[in-house]
């Protein structure tokens, strides 16, 4: 369930014709602290870096509501700094991940 996460967001990535060094924000939705540490490792991303507003292991995690919350922080974030591309990425149900890759122009 940890590494899910993973291959989703690169199938995301590589649907939006971009790659993780296109993107300048990324936000996840995962309940324990070694997915977004396996995402880290596996990205090159600081883990540090990820999750500007905090993530579900502080809000909770019903899938639909912080999921949402996530990606609402995502735009949030992408706003603040001017734009760019972001990256939602999170578990889903078991050993299934999901991502959507989102930009926000000025």
């Amino acid at each position: 369930m940890p590494q899910a996460p993973v291959p989703a967001a690169l199938s995301a990535l590589a649907a939006a014709g971009r790659s993780i060094a296109d993107v300048q924000a990324i936000t996840t939705h995962n309940p324990f602290a070694v997915n977004d540490l396996y995402f880290a490792r596996e990205t090159g991303i600081k883990a540090e870096d990820m999750n500007a507003f905090g993530c579900s292991l502080i809000f909770g995690h019903p899938q639909g509501p912080t999921g949402l919350r996530s990606i609402a922080e995502l735009i949030e974030t992408l706003r603040l700094r001017g734009g760019g591309a972001g990256l939602f990425t999170g578990c889903a149900a078991g050993d299934t991940g999901a991502a959507i890759v989102l930009e926000v122009t000025d």
